[in-house]
């Protein structure tokens, strides 16, 4: 049976996609274009003494010749592999496969993807998941079903966090129900346990993504977060998300510990709607963690704590406010191969 180990095993690569695409990204691009090269920066931990990586290898795929140019400008002296493979836009941790490990190998679950829902269909985005294991040359094993990686949350010890809004979602897997979504994590994933939340933040435009809302941060021990705005519009949402969390069991048998960061509070976008900010949504690292800031009171406090749970990285937090404004933060834009 394939088995998803933990975000916080060692990786041998992090997959990105360069932000290129202007008709999207708009005035947000060059900014965005930012942010992802400090989040390079970050993961690739480069040796300034011989210019070699002590983080990850990464692996950044782009559309074309024009597009491969200009990330290599922008990533010069971050050690990249580049991938000539077509995609819609750049939140790989729903297009791309999913690395998973059988029997001492490694490969690949290919689901299949429907733009959330129906809601963003884009240019190759169903075909990057393919693309990308024939790319690494790992066995491919096609699911299929609609799943988005940031759907789910594992603790490497077959324990699966999720949402009803997502997973349970007509649009997504019509004819699907409960009994039926936890049977094919089971087989696709090695899932023995699933942890069923509610709702997801207010205008998150994935249904309810778990990696905005719940993020394991040790086996038994998860982090989300706590309205202390008083105008944060996610304030009853994550105060049902923090009680059922303490209510649940793990498939260890555990009761959950759970750690509670502020939220960012009310975010704004250019045309006053608010937006899905979340500090859970970061990246682990081989050497870091990388925290999604947003420049709010709760920045520093929220890195801070996130800390004491990754004793043996760095945890930084970096801006990710442009990429927020084309739907998610760092997690949603990173795939680790291990």
């Amino acid at each position: 049976m394939p088995y998803q180990p933990a975000e916080w095993f060692p990786h041998r690569a992090c997959w990105l996609a360069w932000p290129s695409d202007s008709s999207l990204w708009c005035e947000n691009l060059p900014l965005a274009q930012a942010e992802f090269i400090a989040l390079c920066q970050a993961i690739a931990d480069v040796d300034p003494g011989t210019g070699l990586s002590k983080g990850e290898v990464l692996k950044v795929l782009v559309p074309d010749p024009a597009s491969e140019a200009a990330a290599k400008t922008a990533l010069t002296g971050i050690p990249v592999d580049f991938y000539r493979i077509p995609f819609g836009d750049i939140w790989l941790r729903d297009i791309a496969p999913i690395f998973v490990q059988e029997a001492g190998q490694v490969l690949t679950a290919c689901f299949r993807f429907n733009g959330w829902g129906g809601k963003y269909i884009l240019d190759h985005d169903a075909e990057v998941a393919e693309a990308i294991a024939q790319a690494v040359g790992l066995e491919s094993r096609r699911c299929d079903w609609v799943l988005e990686g940031g759907s789910i949350e594992v603790d490497g010890e077959g324990t699966c966090l999720t949402t009803r809004q997502c997973l349970l979602n007509p649009n997504r897997n019509r004819d699907f129900d409960q009994t039926e979504i936890e049977t094919r994590l089971s087989q696709d994933l090695g899932i023995k346990k699933v942890l069923w939340l509610d709702e997801g933040l207010l205008n998150d435009h994935t249904d309810g993504h778990i990696d905005t809302l719940a993020r394991f941060v040790a086996p038994g021990v998860v982090l989300c977060m706590e309205a202390r705005d008083p105008n944060d519009p996610n304030h009853a949402v994550l105060a049902q998300i923090a009680a059922d969390l303490k209510n649940f069991t793990d498939a260890q048998g555990r009761t959950l510990k759970v750690v509670q960061v502020p939220s960012p509070g009310l975010i704004l976008d250019e045309e006053g709607e608010v937006m899905p900010a979340s500090y859970v949504n970061f990246y682990i690292g081989n050497r870091v963690v990388v925290v999604p800031t947003y420049g709010t009171p709760w920045d520093d406090e929220a890195v801070e704590i996130i800390s004491q749970y990754f004793p043996g990285r760095r945890t930084v937090g970096l801006s990710a406010r442009a990429i927020l404004a084309g739907g998610g933060a760092f997690h949603c834009i990173t795939q680790q191969q291990i």
